[in-house]
């Protein structure tokens, strides 16, 4: 995975006068790696491109130039990327409405626990969710949390033979499962990994 660095990012010149192009490339990039879980949980599995973008629009919408802020944003999105034998994913909880979105962010809590993908006959490989900070509290979780997915060799095999990739969530107030992701998206993961 090609490493993001503070001399690799566009001054903010530059990427005003290119935004235009940048997005366009980078939202059609990520409709391969968006996964829906039921109506109301997402998964967007980051990579070099949605996280380069990610940052920076940050910088962006926050006219950091500084080193310091710049510094300030590698750190916070770079643990994000995979690292060859895993996924990374931002997940996020989708409620429309306010009162239904407070609701079930208390009866969610855990639920970025209970998170996995499968790949062919595999076991399931539940996420490591939040390892920079805590994203829950005694009355409910967060509607954003950053997931990873460890892989074992023999998946990678599994995967490398052309094993399926299901995902699902197993949790008691919210059960989603996808039998198989496409071949668009099972290839858009593929190319996350390191055979």
């Amino acid at each position: 995975m090609p490493a993001i660095t503070r001399d690799s990012l566009m001054t903010l010149e530059a990427y005003t006068k290119a935004r235009p192009a940048i997005r366009a490339e980078t939202m059609a990039h990520k409709k391969n790696r968006l996964v829906h879980l039921g109506e109301n949980i997402a998964l967007m599995f980051e990579d070099e491109k949605t996280l380069r973008y990610q940052i920076q629009e940050m910088l962006r919408v926050e006219k950091t130039f500084e080193e310091q802020g710049i510094e300030d944003e590698l750190n916070a999105y770079t643990p994000l990327l995979p690292d060859g034998h895993n996924w990374k994913a931002t997940m996020l909880i989708e409620y429309a409405e306010e009162a239904e979105r407070r609701r079930m962010l208390a009866l969610l809590k855990g639920v970025e626990d209970q998170v996995y993908v499968q790949v062919g006959e595999c076991d399931k490989v539940f996420a490591i969710a939040d390892e920079d900070m805590e994203r829950e509290n005694a009355e409910k979780t967060s509607s954003v949390h950053f997931l990873r997915f460890d892989l074992t060799r023999s998946m990678m095999d599994a995967l490398r033979a052309g094993a399926s990739v299901a995902m699902g969530v197993q949790h008691p107030s919210y059960m989603a499962q996808q039998t198989a992701v496409s071949e668009a998206t099972r290839t858009a993961l593929m190319a996350d990994l390191v055979f």
